[in-house]
């Protein structure tokens, strides 16, 4: 089924919403954009030859790497959410898009974080409830 900007947004709003306040405390200068797929020079600026093989995309600074400097005559970051992909991955995976939705804008806030992907898993199974599983 396919699910317009909005019903996207506002999952991504509830997944921002559920973030610890560490994290959301953090947010400054950040935008969240929803396409239908990645365009193609971000495909092949990625590696990627699928037009489903990306679900969602940081572009910026992270905080970790941001100096003395950032904040006057930057340009927002901004996360990317592709639609498409997303609820393709998630009916392949037989999970909720909302769901999905909420571990894309995990993993790319954690980008924005400058989080490794265990930190991104524990804030992640902690929004659900669960001990976190190092993957493979």
């Amino acid at each position: 089924m396919k699910q317009d900007n909005e019903a996207f947004l506002a999952a991504a709003e509830a997944a921002l919403a559920a973030l610890p306040d560490w994290v959301t405390g953090t947010f400054e200068n950040i935008a969240f954009i929803v396409e239908d797929f990645p365009d193609a020079a971000t495909r092949e600026e990625m590696g990627i030859s699928s037009p489903y093989g990306l679900l969602g995309l940081y572009r910026g600074i992270p905080i970790s790497g941001r100096g003395a400097g950032y904040g006057y005559g930057n340009l927002p970051d901004v996360i990317y959410l592709y639609r498409d992909p997303i609820l393709a991955y998630a009916a392949d995976q037989k999970m909720d898009w909302r769901r999905c939705v909420q571990h894309v804008v995990v993993h790319e806030v954690g980008h924005y974080l400058g989080l490794s992907d265990a930190q991104m898993m524990a804030i992640e199974a902690d929004q659900d409830g669960r001990e976190a599983v190092a993957e493979d």
